[in-house]
């Protein structure tokens, strides 16, 4: 299974150009990944469209893979111990939802594209599968076409 962070659907819907952004592309055309968009994600992307149809034609895309929710106390309290261990190792996320985008990738083993460094320090010391446009997913992510 695959996340992909808001900013790469962020870039990918402006036309941004950024190898997460084109790596989202050439999977939404494949179609042979399973692709998640946790609600959070589905949230922050929807939250920035200024025209209603734009606003529409995103919702529909997203809409159209498995929305899975990002809440409840178990991944509340998972997200404040990977910010607490990461902090006191030296690194402090700059961002709350990225702290809980990532506490649910870890917590159902998704691999996560992203573009953002601060998931960087959860690859390295928390668990996270970052997926960048050079990684090949886990096989087991493989859905039937």
């Amino acid at each position: 299974m695959l996340v992909a962070d808001s900013g790469v659907w962020i870039d990918f819907f402006s036309g941004t150009q950024s190898s997460a952004a084109d790596q989202l592309a050439t999977l939404l055309q494949a179609g042979e990944w399973r692709i998640v968009v946790p609600d959070l994600v589905m949230f922050e992307v929807l939250r920035g469209f200024r025209f209603e149809g734009d606003f529409r034609r995103a919702h529909a895309l997203m809409a159209g893979f498995d929305i899975e929710s990002t809440g409840g106390q178990a991944l509340a309290l998972a997200a404040a111990q990977h910010y607490r261990a990461l902090r006191s190792a030296g690194h402090t996320i700059r961002s709350a939802p990225d702290v809980l985008l990532a506490a649910f990738c870890i917590d159902r083993d998704y691999a996560l594209l992203h573009n953002d460094r601060d998931f960087v320090a959860f690859e390295a010391l928390r668990g996270l599968k970052g997926w960048s446009a050079q990684t090949v997913p886990p096989k087991h992510s493989r859905s039937s076409p």
